[in-house]
C-alpha cells in the first residue's frame, strides 16, 4: 500500500483491486444535499475528488483541523480543490487553486486524542469557485455547481470507451498504479475511478475533472494512458 504525504493530509490508497471501497455509495444524508452558495475549500496538491467517488483523508494542520470541526457542526461539505503550479511561495496565505473541484460530504470521521482527524470524504458534486472570502482561518468560497450526467445519447459511445479503459488497465501490467477495474459499477464510476486512481500527472488529472461530461472525460483518459503507456514501455 503506497503512502502520499503533503503538506495538510495524508491519502492512503493502494492499487484499486484491494480498494473497491474507494467508490462512494451516497449516504442518505449526500444524497439530500444540495451544494450551499458557500463552503469551505481544502486546496491539496497532489490529491482530488472525482464524481462518484470517495477520499480517505488524515487532517493535522490547525486551520483545517478548524475547518473540519466546523464542518462536522454544520452541512458537513468541503470542497476539494487542486493547487495551482508555483503554490509552495505563497502556501501559508492563500496560494492560486484551479477554480473547478468537488465538493464532498464527510461520511466518516474519527477524532485522535492530538485533535487530529481521519475522515471519509464521499463526493457530492463538481463545482466552479466564483470568488473567495476572508472569513475564516481556512479559505472559504463562493460556488456554483456544475452538472457532470452522461445524456442518454451518449451512453451507448461511453459504453464502448469502457472496453477499451479495461484494456488499457490490462496493457499497463499495473504500471498505471491499477491492475484490474472492479466488475459491476457502471461505467461513469469506472471513468472517474480510474481518473482519480491512475498514476498520471495533476494538470492532465485536473483536466480530466474539467471534462463536461463523463463520455469526455472517457476519451481524454483513454489518450492520456495511451501516452502514459507508450512512454512508460508497452507490455
Amino acid at each position: 500500500m503506497a503512502t502520499l504525504r503533503m503538506r495538510c493530509s495524508r491519502l492512503v490508497v493502494g492499487g484499486w483491486w484491494f480498494v473497491a471501497a474507494i467508490i462512494a455509495i451516497p449516504s442518505t444524508a449526500a444524497a439530500q444535499t444540495a451544494l450551499p452558495e458557500t463552503i469551505p475549500i481544502f486546496p491539496l496538491e497532489d490529491v482530488m475528488l472525482f464524481p462518484e467517488m470517495s477520499v480517505p483523508l488524515h487532517i493535522y494542520e490547525p486551520r483545517y483541523k478548524a475547518m473540519i470541526a466546523d464542518a462536522l457542526e454544520g452541512n458537513r461539505i468541503i470542497g476539494m480543490v487542486l493547487l495551482r503550479p508555483g503554490y509552495e511561495k505563497d502556501y501559508e496565505r492563500s496560494p492560486s487553486v484551479f477554480q473547478v473541484g468537488v465538493a464532498g460530504v464527510i461520511n466518516e470521521v474519527e477524532q485522535l486524542p492530538n485533535g487530529e482527524y481521519n475522515i471519509t470524504l464521499g463526493a457530492l458534486t463538481k463545482y466552479r469557485i466564483t470568488r473567495e472570502e476572508a472569513s475564516r482561518p481556512y479559505r472559504i468560497a463562493h460556488v456554483t455547481a456544475i452538472a457532470d450526467a452522461t445524456s442518454d445519447a451518449d451512453r451507448t459511445a461511453l459504453h464502448a470507451r469502457r472496453q477499451r479503459l479495461e484494456a488499457l488497465i490490462t496493457e499497463s501490467g499495473g504500471r498505471t498504479g491499477i491492475r484490474a477495474a472492479p466488475e459491476g459499477i457502471s461505467d461513469e464510476s469506472l471513468v472517474n475511478g480510474i481518473s482519480q486512481l491512475a498514476h498520471i500527472d495533476e494538470l492532465d488529472r485536473e483536466h480530466l475533472l474539467e471534462a463536461p461530461n463523463p463520455l469526455a472525460r472517457a476519451e481524454a483518459l483513454i489518450d492520456i494512458l495511451q501516452k502514459s503507456i507508450a512512454e512508460r514501455g508497452g507490455p
